[in-house]
């Protein structure tokens, strides 16, 4: 899996020599113009009467016309999508049939949580993977597509969110133990469940009220998402606005999960007892989360950077890559919480740090 990636960052390296041979047809340059958050940058001509009129048409320059076009972009990211999917959607499935039946486990309900949330992000992949491999070519309308991009970005900032809650109870069980015992855990874990279900969803609303799809002036191509032009009114908000999704959705879990299993590591390591396994498989874990969330949100973030400070939109290339990493991680996330699981009642108890004793069943 890590090698599709490597394929995947070399050949964003070398996209030039990548892309298709097919001409750009009768697009015109225009001038700079201002662009447009996240997404590549274009300008809106005068709509065709033979196109819909919900539909604007977008002119774009040939560099954003052949990197849409190109093999990376219609051949290599869909691969990716299709290997997640594949991988994914039959695990977190399974996942949730084993949960359904265990209601009493508190931790239980953070899990289940984890796994819808992967499974939305995998199955909104399904029509991506058919938009890129034809040749990102959107044909299922507007709405389909305001969903199809509230329901990937949504459920990824949802995972993370999951993450970092199943990983505060983890960190409370083994630091503080009797805090853990006193807790209503239950109670907790479905709060924090619908509290992160409730944000993110208010958090998705712009993407409903604003243009998603264009069409490509002098081709025969819509695109989703990937393309938007800069409207002063409309889109005057979009940088503050995904920014402050970064800092929310990315920024602000991780610090936490990283104090959280930074604190357990240590705190385990000075335990008589030894824990080495449970060590490796949390650091296993983070690891895993660094490599997986980490290179879409730092280059999304340094796109706002770029694109705020010298109107520059290039860094949307490797963003479209970094983030097929999202996926794996949601196709990874059931095996992960096995190999947790396992690890944490391989002993028979876990000795705190007061020299107290707390049933592993009850760790995260």
């Amino acid at each position: 899996m890590w090698t599709v990636c490597a394929v995947m960052l070399l050949s964003l390296m070398f996209k030039d020599s990548l892309q298709n041979s097919a001409s750009p047809g009768s697009r015109s340059n225009q001038p700079d113009q201002p662009l447009q958050p996240k997404t590549f940058s274009g300008t809106i001509v005068s709509n065709d009467t033979l196109f819909p009129i919900d539909q604007p048409v977008m002119n774009v320059s040939d560099n954003i016309f052949n990197h849409t076009t190109g093999i990376l972009s219609t051949r290599i990211i869909p691969s990716s999508y299709i290997l997640a999917i594949l991988i994914g959607i039959p695990s977190n499935l399974f996942v949730l049939a084993c949960l359904s039946g265990k209601r009493k486990l508190s931790g239980g309900i953070l899990h289940y949580s984890l796994a819808v949330s992967d499974l939305l992000l995998l199955v909104s992949l399904t029509l991506r993977v058919h938009y890129h491999l034809n040749n990102n070519n959107w044909v299922f309308g507007e709405l389909a597509c305001k969903i199809v991009t509230a329901c990937f970005y949504g459920n990824i900032y949802c995972s993370i969110h999951a993450h970092m809650c199943i990983s505060v109870m983890r960190y409370i069980a083994v630091v503080h133990p009797f805090m853990y015992r006193r807790l209503s855990k239950r109670f907790c874990a479905i709060w924090a469940s619908l509290t992160v279900w409730a944000v993110f969803a208010i958090a998705m609303t712009p993407e409903f009220l604003i243009q998603q799809t264009y069409r490509i002036f002098g081709q025969e191509i819509v695109s989703c998402h990937d393309i938007q032009a800069y409207k002063a009114r409309s889109n005057q908000a979009l940088i503050p606005y995904r920014l402050s999704l970064i800092c929310l959705g990315f920024i602000l879990p991780s610090l936490v999960i990283t104090f959280v299993y930074g604190s357990i590591i240590y705190h385990l390591n000075r335990s008589s007892r030894d824990w080495k396994h449970y060590i490796k498989a949390s650091t296993l874990v983070f690891g895993i989360f660094v490599m997986c969330f980490t290179p879409s949100s730092v280059i999304h973030f340094l796109h706002y950077v770029k694109l705020y400070s010298h109107n520059q939109d290039d860094l949307y290339h490797y963003y479209r890559v970094a983030v097929c990493l999202c996926s794996f991680h949601s196709c990874l996330d059931p095996f992960l919480s096995f190999v947790l699981t396992k690890t944490s009642t391989s002993k028979p108890k876990l000795t705190s740090f007061s020299s107290k004793l707390l049933k592993p069943s009850s760790i995260m």
